[in-house]
């Protein structure tokens, strides 16, 4: 990474929203997340891990989030599992679309760590297992954004 970008982003605050349902899965998302910000060269001290009962409550505490005005990017992570109903779609859908339309509102960057999974393994297999880990891969994508907006920025200038 360049090294005056790293100075940059070292003078950012960054914010991981997470839900609590489904904990064994998302503290692993969460944990991804913090190694890949780490590797990024971000101090532990610039992330504030907020934690919501349920992926239904990520669109909400992230718009305080935003609101603050104290944050550069937030990460969403959760893991929705299907049931015996369709009630897993509707919370898919409205958490995606809140979040999509804070990115584009606010020009925050925001990154989709949502696991939306048919099957407990399914979920296992992407929060660490032989997928990955979408709390990586979610904190990676937001990273790359706050680069783009940086090279952006400063060819306009």
């Amino acid at each position: 990474m360049d090294p005056s970008l790293t100075e940059t982003m070292n003078s950012m605050r960054f914010a991981i929203v997470v839900s609590r349902y489904n904990e064994s899965i998302t503290e692993k998302l969460v944990e991804g997340a913090l190694r890949t910000f780490e590797a990024a060269g971000i101090e532990r001290t610039a992330i504030e891990v907020v934690r919501v009962p349920g992926a239904w409550e990520i669109p909400l505490a992230t718009q305080w989030l935003i609101d603050t005005d104290r944050f550069t990017a937030v990460v969403t992570l959760g893991a929705v599992i299907k049931g015996e109903t369709s009630h897993d779609e509707h919370i898919n859908r409205f958490v995606s679309l809140s979040v999509g339309e804070m990115a584009l509102e606010s020009g925050v960057p925001i990154a989709f760590g949502l696991l939306t999974c048919n099957t407990l393994q399914q979920a296992v297999e992407r929060s660490g297992g032989r997928v990955g880990n979408k709390g990586e891969e979610a904190t990676e994508a937001v990273l790359e954004m706050l680069r783009l907006k940086t090279q952006i920025q400063q060819s306009c200038t």
